[in-house]
């Protein structure tokens, strides 16, 4: 599966070539990238202090918000994502700013000829490109998210970063990962290093387990939300809880109850970088302006939110696997006023029946889609098959636009449109909707 998202609407042409330099989209490895940033005068090791981030959900949130503090604090941040939802550049942030178009080129070019014709996957060598960037832009903190994984993930070729982050981790990516949690933790927790404190998410048994044990390995030390750290959700926003002292913070800005688990991941991480210094006025300033679009968004304007009646609601999460879609189904419960409707398009091989249950008995109709710009995505079809197996009202639509006239033309009171499946989906939706992604 190789999904043409990857290059286009970038106003970059190389990226289509680098497309070309491996047969596949996934290929774990390190040796690759080791070998090419060995002919770029090894730029990762030139690097601002890391932090660097694995998990299976929550990984770009929590940036997001750890982002946010930072900036608020007054420290320039180089940021690291993946994938974009519209423009390539939004996987590389310098200093603050998205790189521009001429940087972006100009940095990916210079790989494409210290690599020449060797294989490389894309992910790798636009890796390669970011650590060159950054590299070469001042900057006080990287904010690195691993791709895939963390054990052979391109990004983990950093030696000696100053933390790393372990997300929630769920079952995602088995043809890569593993066939059980516990294996996918042992890949995720490959970004654990010597001496070097890990950070995580509250994990379930067996997981936390497996991460313990390779910690162990590592002689890395473990803060672990649940035993090191507690954040309890309250009426106003929520307390963050660490040793001798509470914080009471206000909601953050991100939707979703489930983002408070992430603020209070990254507050963590903010209490565990010792080197830097978030006063709390900076802490409330961030919490208000985290931004991270594709991810529990209310579009409230743009070309598809015009296509409902007045009253109706258009909200936009990229979710796509088993654990973000019973968090997304958490919160459709405190939507209860309004009946619920959804949008679906997933790509192969996502699990289309996990990713429907938890939304049995919930939803008052469901549209499947294709998602549009890739070869790898399932035809709606099968996606309206999988609701039928839950008792779900389906049918399916040829776009986007087609979904939310079929919706809209139902009558009925105002109801809430969920469009949410796949990020190249919310992607697409951005991108018909017109609407600003991160400012530059």
């Amino acid at each position: 599966m190789r999904s043409r998202r990857e290059a286009l609407h970038s106003n970059a042409p190389i990226l289509e070539r680098l497309l070309e330099l491996h047969p596949k989209v996934i290929d774990l490895s390190l040796g690759r990238i080791k070998r090419l940033l060995d002919k770029l005068g090894n730029p990762e090791t030139k690097l601002p202090p890391v932090v660097h981030v694995a998990g299976t959900n929550g990984k770009g949130s929590t940036i997001a918000f750890l982002r946010a503090f930072l900036e608020a604090a007054g420290y320039r941040v180089h940021v690291y994502t993946s994938p974009h939802l519209v423009n390539f550049n939004e996987r590389i942030r310098l200093a603050g700013q998205l790189i521009s178009d001429e940087d972006l080129t100009a940095v990916l070019e210079e790989c494409e000829d210290a690599n020449g014709k060797e294989s490389i996957t894309f992910f790798e060598i636009t890796t390669a490109a970011a650590f060159l960037a950054f590299s070469r832009t001042p900057a006080d903190i990287v904010l690195l998210e691993t791709g895939l994984g963390g054990r052979l993930d391109a990004t983990n070729v950093i030696e000696k970063p100053a933390l790393t982050v372990l997300t929630s981790i769920s079952l995602d990516h088995q043809a890569f990962l593993g066939d059980t949690v516990e294996e996918i933790a042992r890949e995720k927790a490959g970004i654990l290093k010597k001496h070097v404190p890990c950070v995580t998410a509250s994990l379930g048994r067996k997981t936390a387990t497996t991460v313990k044990h390779w910690a162990g390995e590592a002689d890395a030390k473990l803060i672990e939300e649940g035993d090191d750290f507690f954040v309890t959700k309250t009426r106003d926003g929520f307390t963050y809880h660490q040793g001798h002292f509470t914080r009471s913070l206000p909601q953050p800005a991100l939707e979703g109850a489930y983002q408070i688990r992430n603020a209070g991941l990254a507050m963590a991480c903010v209490e565990n970088l010792h080197d830097f210094t978030v006063p709390e006025a900076a802490l409330e300033l961030g919490l208000r302006t985290a931004a991270w679009p594709g991810r529990m968004q209310h579009l409230e304007s743009g070309a598809l939110a015009d296509l409902l009646p007045e009253g109706w609601e258009l909200w936009l999460d990229g979710g796509h696997n088993p654990a973000a879609a019973t968090a997304l189904a958490g919160q459709a419960r405190s939507w209860r006023k309004m009946p619920l409707y959804m949008v679906v398009g997933m790509m192969k091989p996502r699990p289309v029946l996990s990713f429907l249950k938890p939304f049995s008995g919930r939803l008052g109709r469901l549209v499947a889609v294709p998602v549009p710009g890739t070869d790898g995505g399932y035809e709606p079809d099968a996606i309206v098959g999988g609701a039928a197996h839950h008792m779900i009202p389906a049918e399916s639509a040829p776009d986007l636009a087609s979904a939310l006239t079929l919706l809209a033309d139902s009558g009925g009171k105002p109801a809430r449109v969920l469009i949410c499946g796949s990020l190249y989906l919310a992607g697409a939706a951005l991108e018909a909707s017109g609407e600003p992604l991160l400012p530059a």
